[in-house]
């Protein structure tokens, strides 16, 4: 997990920062293995982390909104932002098709007789467990999964306005921190550059 410097090392777990890629991918695994409703865990922690969803926005997911045939879900966004249709990734189709396309919610609670959707405390259990079994403390919570998500494609190389709209904000400036370069951009950069210079030699 990224993190910043603390003088509190004993409160280090309980800063909100993103989640890497690799560490949500371990906890999407380790949620699959908790439990007896591991397969719509992990589901869930996938879409919210390939979406940005907030978690009550990947608890209100309906599957009249997923299309698996085209590839598509309609996201429905909370706070303002702006709801969209988003292409799936091919991990997302492969958590939902385990699922087994229903009616109503995607993902629903425990009740045998008209099950409603979980409840955002139920999700925030759910990532606090994934993120403890995938060795990552105690305090991971769901938004963490959106932040993630936006730090993703900028690294992949999204552009600011296209991270807009994918997270739905109203305004940029609330995506303006995803733009910030850090070393590994930075690398490529000099990678690039080192490279055209190789082409023109």
């Amino acid at each position: 997990m990224s993190r910043k410097k603390t003088l509190e090392p004993e409160r280090d777990d309980k800063i909100d920062l993103y989640l890497e890629d690799k560490e949500v991918k371990q906890m999407i695994r380790s949620a699959e293995q908790l439990g007896r409703h591991g397969i719509r865990d992990s589901a869930m922690i996938q879409m919210a982390y390939s979406h940005g969803l907030r978690a009550s926005e990947v608890c209100g997911l309906k599957w009249e909104r997923v299309n698996l045939e085209k590839k598509t879900v309609y996201v429905i966004r909370v706070k303002g932002s702006k709801s969209k249709q988003h292409g799936l990734y091919p991990q997302d189709i492969r958590c939902l098709r385990k699922l087994g396309k229903q009616v109503g919610h995607v993902f629903k609670t425990e009740a045998i007789i008209d099950p409603g959707p979980l409840s955002v405390r139920g999700f925030h259990l759910i990532v606090q467990r994934a993120g403890k079994a995938a060795g990552l403390g105690s305090f991971v919570h769901p938004h963490q999964l959106r932040h993630a998500c936006g730090h993703r494609l900028r690294l992949a190389g999204w552009d600011v306005l296209d991270i807009q709209e994918w997270l739905g904000h109203v305004n940029v400036q609330n995506t303006q921190h995803y733009a910030a370069a850090d070393a590994s951009h930075f690398l490529r950069l000099m990678d690039r550059e080192m490279r055209d210079e190789r082409e023109d030699a």
